[in-house]
């Protein structure tokens, strides 16, 4: 499609299209419910991101809104910084400013995972730098049921298999909000090609070391077997009103058991010993991100490792997270680990 078709797509809608027109619909209805003056929005060049950039684009005809579009730079690759130019190009011609920000920190394991931290905190600070208090990610429906699997495969709990919410929270400040988590990637592939005439392709998204991969591939077998991934979304949404009620009684707790100041969490030990395990989950991963301002948990079966040390009687200290625990009488301390 040409450049003057797609800005034409943009500007009505997408109404020449009647499947994208009715994701565009929906996607409006959601950031009118949202009602923000402004926006950051995450871009890699993937499909997926560049629908999500489209989108807002479109948006923008229709309601006086600022959004401001980032692409992080991991600097894992050699060819990243140059990567980055050629969506920052392409998003040029379409009318769009690209700020590209390099990663400074060096990321040598667990790639995938500290590269997501890594990530969510230069956006994050983007973000408080700019005044914008939500961030778009385009996180897509295949997605939703990816995440599903990888938790499952790790033995997560209820909390873990309700998998991603549309609207939460990065930090006291920062909200995280992903309008496409009910969008079929098919559509957002196709609402790349129409508006940018191409989009870029990760070439770690094919690496069989990484989990998610290997979860990836499974889509067809599935499909064959005649599991499809839209019966899976209906039994995430079912987990996830469970969690929203488990949720509300975690919060009475932690205000019940637990006193926080600036440096230091202490936790009724006495009490926490009285809670089931995935409540002590739970209430230790609660702690350490209120500490360390995570946005994510810390793996389930780490925290089951430190609580089985928390009940042994010869218990001095443990870390988890960044932060160290130790018992002082009745109470569990938990502080930040000094690095």
């Amino acid at each position: 499609m040409s450049k003057k078709n797609s800005s034409v797509s943009l500007k009505n809608g997408f109404k020449n299209f009647k499947d994208l027109s009715n994701i565009f619909q929906n996607f409006k209805i959601k950031l009118d419910y949202l009602n923000k003056k402004s926006y950051t929005i995450a871009v890699s060049g993937g499909s997926d991101s560049l629908a999500l950039v489209a989108l807002t684009k479109a948006y923008s005809y229709t309601k006086k809104i600022k959004f401001r579009y980032v692409l992080v730079d991991h600097n894992i690759r050699k060819t990243s910084a140059q990567e980055a130019k050629q969506v920052k190009n392409l998003l040029k011609k379409n009318q769009i400013s690209l700020n590209i920000i390099l990663n400074k920190k060096k990321i040598r394991r667990n790639i995938q995972g500290l590269a997501r931290n890594v990530r969510y905190e230069i956006l994050s600070n983007y973000c408080k730098k700019n005044n914008i208090k939500t961030l778009l990610t385009a996180h897509n429906l295949e997605d939703q049921v990816e995440t599903f699997f990888i938790r499952l495969s790790r033995g997560s709990g209820l909390k873990g298999l309700s998998s991603m919410k549309y609207l939460s929270k990065i930090n006291n400040k920062i909200s995280l909000y992903r309008p496409l988590l009910d969008t079929k990637k098919k559509f957002l592939i196709k609402i790349s090609k129409i508006v940018f005439g191409k989009y870029f392709k990760d070439p770690s998204n094919k690496d069989l070391k990484y989990l998610r991969t290997k979860v990836r591939n499974l889509k067809k077998p599935l499909e064959k077997s005649g599991i499809e991934y839209e019966q899976i979304i209906k039994s995430i949404n079912n987990l996830a009103l469970s969690k929203a009620t488990l949720d509300d009684y975690l919060k009475k707790i932690y205000k019940e058991i637990i006193k926080k100041t600036k440096k230091e969490i202490l936790l009724n030990f006495k009490k926490f010993k009285k809670y089931n395990r995935e409540i002590q989950i739970a209430l230790i991963n609660e702690s350490i991100k209120r500490l360390k301002k995570n946005y994510y948990n810390i793996r389930s079966k780490k925290v089951v490792n430190l609580i089985e040390n928390l009940e042994k009687r010869n218990f001095k200290k443990s870390t988890l997270g960044g932060c160290i625990f130790n018992l002082k009488k009745e109470n569990l301390s938990i502080i930040i680990e000094k690095t």
